[in-house]
């Protein structure tokens, strides 16, 4: 029985919602789940296992139907889905009344149930959140009959407040399978048996690293996992890296430097940086020009003037300079210290220059 297994799609959502490209990541999150079903043919799957999170809040009509079709165009597929905590099901949930195409199993109960697929002799568990939160463990104790079926479990939790399980635990129950949802990076937790598929599109500057699907095959006799694999299929990444500088930086070359790190990785990408290292004094770095031509989600400045304080100290003991250091300065400082000390120290030098 081949299947694929996803999670945490989160259709609706617009993320970086302050950034230009928010609209594009939406429609990138729709797209790349239109892939991974493409993908479920393509690759002739029996089964899709969405856990939980499909959506990213209450789906509307327009949602379900625009899903749907999708669904409907891969017949052959048993498709079976939960309700994570996003898309809890509520009680004016558009869902509740919604049809879906018939290859579509969406398990509607807060408590465990179970669809058998006869022809791929399969048995797949699962149940929907209705709540925001469900901070008791109900995974880890689950008891399957030993009736030669392929048994499959879907779950959607891994913190503290949303199903909490035993890993150990979970490794001793009498599932093929257990796909997992809520936690967004990918994660093979117990070899050929349990995964996190983590979330289809990276959706924050935290979700760095390659997102996709999981696909998988357990053999009829043994009822085994004898295949699992994760399939990176987003467009894009979130991608943090650091540059360092010295005193000999300018703007411009360092302007080159992340250019050239961007266009290494990938335009697509979406890049975050730390400059480290000691700067001139006298340069201060400004990359916003950056920001019109790359995404670029943020630029965090970490580099230090590199003063001369004993120099400095010497030239100004006896006025405001002199005592700023004196102050301030000390063996072991904090980075909000040295912060401190730098921006003051730079403020008065600037006053000191005006003034002459």
């Amino acid at each position: 029985m081949k299947f694929i297994h996803i999670a945490d799609v989160h259709w609706g959502m617009s993320p970086d919602s302050d950034k230009p490209w928010s609209k594009e990541r939406c429609q990138d999150i729709k797209d790349t789940f239109a892939k991974a079903v493409h993908q479920a043919k393509v690759l002739e799957a029996d089964c899709l296992f969405i856990s939980g999170d499909l959506f990213h809040r209450q789906p509307l009509a327009r949602d379900l139907k625009e899903v749907n079709y999708l669904f409907s165009t891969i017949p052959s597929v048993h498709v079976v889905i939960i309700a994570g905590n996003h898309d809890r099901i509520r009680k004016n949930s558009a869902i509740l009344s919604f049809t879906w195409a018939p290859n579509v199993t969406y398990f509607m109960g807060e408590e465990l149930e179970s669809v058998y697929f006869k022809e791929i002799n399969t048995e797949v568990y699962g149940f929907s959140y209705y709540s925001s939160e469900i901070p008791e463990n109900r995974l880890d104790h689950l008891k399957v009959p030993n009736n030669g079926r392929i048994h499959v479990l879907l779950g959607h939790g891994g913190d503290a407040n949303h199903i909490p399980f035993d890993k150990g635990a979970m490794s001793n129950l009498d599932f093929s399978y257990i796909a997992m949802g809520h936690i967004h990076r990918p994660e093979i937790l117990i070899e050929n048996r349990m995964a996190f598929s983590g979330s289809l599109e990276p959706l924050d500057k935290t979700e760095s690293g390659p997102h996709g699907m999981i696909m998988g095959e357990i053999n009829e006799v043994t009822r085994m996992v004898s295949y699992l694999k994760f399939i990176p299929i987003a467009k894009l990444q979130y991608v943090s890296l650091a540059v360092n500088v010295t005193t000999a930086t300018t703007n411009t070359e360092l302007a080159m430097k992340i250019t050239q790190e961007i266009q290494n990785r990938g335009t697509e990408n979406i890049f975050r940086f730390r400059i480290r290292g000691m700067r001139d004094p006298d340069i201060s770095f400004d990359l916003d020009m950056l920001s019109t031509r790359f995404k670029i989600m943020e630029i965090i400045d970490e580099s230090e003037p590199q003063y001369d304080f004993s120099a400095l100290f010497a030239e100004h003991s006896s006025d405001m300079i002199g005592f700023y250091i004196q102050a301030l300065q000390k063996p072991e400082m904090s980075p909000m210290e040295k912060k401190a000390l730098y921006y003051g120290i730079n403020a008065l030098l600037r006053t000191t220059d005006e003034r002459s």
